[in-house]
């Protein structure tokens, strides 16, 4: 069973969304049509992949994890969307897959063989695509005046090694030059979308589940203990059991 078996099941009602207007503003930077291929790697539940299906033709997932790939499956076929699932490695891919005009990647390059995954991308991208790295998070700029103790129950709980390890696949996020450096590909462009909505303490305390550091595995016996902590931390943030939150949804562009 892979690290994100047990948050299957969570992962796409609790993991901050990204709103319709990130993906049509990325689109129209990236001129998608329906002639357009795109493939998202390490799709999960599909989040990525589903978004952007009504600006493309063709639409591929990759993933590591069946249970991953069959939540996808299941969010396409309320969608009414054609997604074609591989199950594996991005950096495992066949040769014969072909080209696509949009590679998309969620907060899963970090878990990629640099080397590996790099030399996959001369042969994945388009000679005029390109690679989306994508995420969506609550913004840390104080506008979330919760986060700090939200984050501290979360490493509180979280074993340290895979704590550790979840630091640094946020500064593989941050550090997409240094990723890239000595390859044919360069970042280029940011796009980025706030939004705000309404999401219960409950909800919002779940969310911890969906990360490998503090998933229902890592935690065992511990998940209750640990989701009554989040709450009693998030309820003087809160109002009627509800907090506001900002996010911010970006998609850094890389291209040859």
């Amino acid at each position: 069973m892979g690290r994100f078996a047990t948050t299957a099941a969570l992962y796409e009602k609790f993991r901050p969304p990204y709103p319709p207007e990130f993906f049509s503003r990325v689109a129209q930077k990236l001129a998608l049509t329906e002639r357009s291929a795109l493939i998202d790697l390490g799709t999960g539940p599909g989040l990525l992949a589903l978004g952007f299906a009504p600006f493309v033709g063709r639409i591929v997932g990759v993933d590591p994890e069946p249970d991953m790939l069959d939540a996808a499956r299941r969010a396409a076929a309320r969608a009414g969307r054609d997604l074609g699932l591989i199950e594996g490695k991005a950096e495992m891919l066949p040769a014969d897959i072909g080209s696509f005009d949009v590679v998309t990647i969620g907060r899963a390059l970090h878990w990629m063989d640099r080397a590996s995954i790099l030399a996959v991308f001369e042969r994945l991208v388009a000679q005029d695509g390109a690679i989306a790295i994508c995420a969506s998070f609550s913004t840390p700029d104080g506008r979330n005046p919760w986060l700090d103790d939200y984050n501290a129950v979360r490493r509180n709980w979280s074993p340290a090694g895979l704590w550790e390890e979840a630091g640094r696949g946020e500064r593989t996020h941050r550090d997409l030059p240094a990723f890239f450096r000595g390859s044919a590909f360069r970042p280029i462009d940011v796009i980025r979308v706030e939004t705000r909505h309404e999401i219960s303490v409950r909800d919002l305390a779940r969310r911890v589940l969906t990360f490998s550091s503090s998933s229902p595995e890592a935690l065992g016996g511990n998940v209750e203990a640990m989701l009554s902590d989040v709450e009693e931390r998030l309820a003087p943030f809160s109002r009627d059991g509800a907090i506001i939150e900002t996010l911010v949804s970006v998609a850094e562009i890389v291209r040859r």
